[in-house]
């Protein structure tokens, strides 16, 4: 190998590490939705007596679509980080996320689409709660965007169980 190529590869390689910054920016993000979960959850808290019962049920739903939103950013943070930069050594007796190490590229993308899916359907379930206050047409953008990500996520799935099938039979023989 040539001294220009290896130096080249090597400066590739290293590049990775841009994305550690990133990886660190989602943790704030994660932090940011936590700050805005405890400030509804303790609007609920402070008004539970006051609140109608739909109100509550979309709050409810709210808080979850953002814990939804938290745990699809932490995945996509550490399986990023572990597969893209570098891999994460923790210490003996340390507490380990089962999944850690075990989602390739294409498994993420297909967590992250059923995760989106999973939020659209939070959503649109808000919307329906609302039913009466919304014009049908909106409600009906409304489904066809949900079934866009329900229908893209199953695509993603066909192409991924079509595309790596030979290479996961080999793995388990």
């Amino acid at each position: 190998m040539r001294p220009i190529e290896r130096f080249l590869e090597k400066i590739l390689f290293a590049s990775r590490w841009l994305l550690a910054p990133v990886y660190l920016g989602l943790s704030l993000a994660v932090l940011a939705l936590g700050i805005k979960f405890f400030q509804e959850l303790w609007h609920v808290a402070t008004h539970i007596f006051d609140i109608a019962e739909a109100d509550l049920v979309l709050t409810v739903l709210a808080l979850i679509d953002v814990t939804l939103v938290a745990s699809l950013i932490l995945m996509v943070m550490f399986s990023g980080y572990q597969n893209f930069v570098s891999q994460i050594e923790l210490d003996d007796g340390t507490e380990k996320l089962d999944w850690l190490g075990k989602l390739d590229a294409s498994t993420l993308k297909l967590k992250v689409a059923t995760s989106i899916v999973a939020i659209s359907s939070i959503h649109l379930l808000r919307v329906f709660v609302k039913v009466n206050d919304l014009p049908n047409d909106k409600i009906l953008w409304y489904v066809v965007v949900h079934l866009t990500f329900v229908i893209s996520a199953l695509l993603l799935a066909i192409l991924d169980r079509l595309a790596f099938a030979s290479h996961r039979q080999s793995h388990h023989e």
